[in-house]
């Protein structure tokens, strides 16, 4: 099949009125939508539930966007009966097959992409730009999965034949059924590509995400359908995770699991995963992004406005809620004051408010939960460090929190330590680059992180010993691109597995090795 080259999917260019006016138009759409009731889906067919949970818009905590029905143990159950059988006949259709329904969801999201925007802005709270990049994402993952499929279809091209003795293959055959468990945090893409690397491997999946963002997935499943995904291959799920995702991780029949999100619930998977159930014939696969604690090390030959503007970005670009988000900066001595001054600068001129309006680059955070959580982390700053910007947090309408910086930060403090995942910055300054790096590498994640320097030798030196999954060199750390940063990383920041890169199918299937003598 003749297929044009993979490129990424470009960005929204808002400083055409044409555009604005779209987003704005489908931000109206969306609000039209308001008070409807999502159902399950289940087989291909819509399944009601007497309970529901209702969607807010984090800016606005009184704004319901709408109802979404939520299974019990006895709709995963019948979820569980249907991924099976559907199983049957997905896993023996052809990856060509199955990478043309990516292709037609991509898009379709295409189409749709104002109104996927919009949407997230209004129940993820996502800032214009941030959100068009999601969906912008979601299609990339689409694209370079279909072809990644492609591509391994074809993989008996690297084993060898005996000749006049033997003729070998080797083939990847999918998995099963799988768990699929998303974030809220980038609830277009990371759901997409989690989903569909899954399903254009030939399994199929009970799919449930994020409390918060019910409705941005059911959107994604509807495309799914619309592109032609047969019926029982993804079977959305929503519900409590105590009770439908340990159902999920713990039911023998679950042949992988796949989570984004916290550590904490991230390590209690993959423990239950590792257990083997009563009719359970093999080793679950457990695939896991659980987050980090990222840094930017500025070093003392930089420029200045590049380390201020990457620190910035990375730190404050969808209120901190990134697993990639810069949450420390180490800073050398014979630059801090200078980057420090331009850090401060750049971070009072961010406009926080609704997102819904263009010029508010900076939202709410996503739930009282996490503005709970965000807060608490600032309390505790304020006792171990010195509070040198934001600090001011408002629930009143919206969860709003100001970009806080802490100044001053010792490497064992726990703001320096924990994940907080929001707005807040830890900032300590370090004498040499080697004390830096030691004080970068000390953390028990290891997922993203950049140096800003001049000086070869120390991003050579980097390179070595930055230990994180994505590291970059004189930029901002967050915006992995996909088939461009494969993305995901070490230690208790998951299972090192590397999203949107060559080898992720992979970890969806298994291979079969088979030989016919002559």
């Amino acid at each position: 099949m003749a297929m044009y080259e993979y490129r990424t999917e470009t960005l929204t260019d808002f400083s055409k009125k044409k555009n604005r006016l779209a987003y704005e138009k489908a931000l109206k759409q969306v609000r039209d939508d308001y008070g409807k009731t999502y159902p399950l889906i289940i087989n291909g067919k819509p399944v009601t539930t007497k309970k529901t949970y209702s969607s807010e818009n984090p800016a606005n905590h009184e704004e319901i966007i709408g109802e979404i029905c939520q299974a019990s143990i006895k709709e995963a159950d019948e979820a569980m009966e249907s991924a099976l059988l559907a199983f049957e006949t997905w896993k023996k259709t052809s990856p060509q097959v199955r990478a043309d329904v990516l292709f037609k969801a991509a898009n379709i999201m295409r189409r749709k992409r104002m109104y996927m925007n919009a949407l997230m802005t209004l129940e993820a709270g996502k800032p214009w730009i941030e959100a068009d990049g999601d969906v912008a994402e979601a299609i990339d993952f689409l694209e370079y999965y279909g072809r990644q499929m492609l591509k391994m279809d074809r993989i008996d091209d690297e084993v060898q034949s005996r000749e006049h003795v033997e003729r070998n293959e080797y083939r990847y055959i999918p998995l099963g059924v799988g768990a699929i468990i998303t974030p809220w945090n980038f609830p277009t893409a990371i759901l997409t590509g989690m989903t569909s690397a899954a399903v254009v491997s030939g399994n199929t999946v009970l799919l449930k995400p994020a409390r918060t963002t019910q409705i941005i997935a059911y959107n994604f499943v509807k495309i799914m359908e619309e592109a032609g995904l047969p019926a029982g291959v993804i079977n959305f799920i929503p519900g409590r995770g105590s009770e439908v995702g340990d159902y999920m991780v713990k039911h023998p029949k679950t042949r992988f699991v796949s989570f984004t999100g916290s550590k904490a619930v991230g390590q209690t998977i993959y423990e239950n995963a590792a257990k083997v159930r009563k009719g359970q014939i093999w080793l679950k696969r457990v695939i896991t992004e659980m987050g980090g604690k990222d840094g930017i090390l500025v070093d003392d030959d930089c420029d200045t406005n590049l380390a201020a503007r990457s620190i910035v970005t990375s730190a404050f670009g969808f209120s901190g809620q990134k697993c990639s988000a810069c949450s420390r900066a180490i800073i050398h001595e014979d630059v801090y004051d200078e980057v420090m001054e331009k850090v401060l600068e750049k971070t009072s001129a961010i406009q926080l408010g609704k997102t819904e309006d263009y010029n508010n680059k900076m939202g709410p955070v996503n739930s009282k939960e996490a503005f709970d959580k965000i807060t608490e982390y600032i309390d505790i700053g304020k006792k171990e460090a010195t509070l040198a910007a934001g600090g001011d947090a408002d629930d009143t309408l919206g969860y709003f929190i100001q970009p806080t910086i802490f100044a001053g930060c010792k490497a064992d403090d726990r703001i320096m330590k924990e994940e907080i995942f929001g707005p807040v910055l830890s900032v300590t300054k370090v004498n040499s680059f080697e004390e830096g790096l030691k004080i970068i590498n000390d953390t028990e994640y290891g997922l993203t992180g950049s140096i800003i320097s001049n000086n070869r030798a120390h991003i050579e030196k980097a390179r070595e010993d930055f230990h994180v999954g994505n590291l970059y060199v004189n930029r901002k750390c967050t915006g992995a691109i996909v088939g461009y940063q494969p993305f995901g990383g070490f230690n208790m920041s998951g299972t090192d597995s590397k999203a949107g890169g060559p080898d992720y199918l992979t970890l969806h299937m298994q291979g079969k090795s088979i030989c016919e003598q002559l």
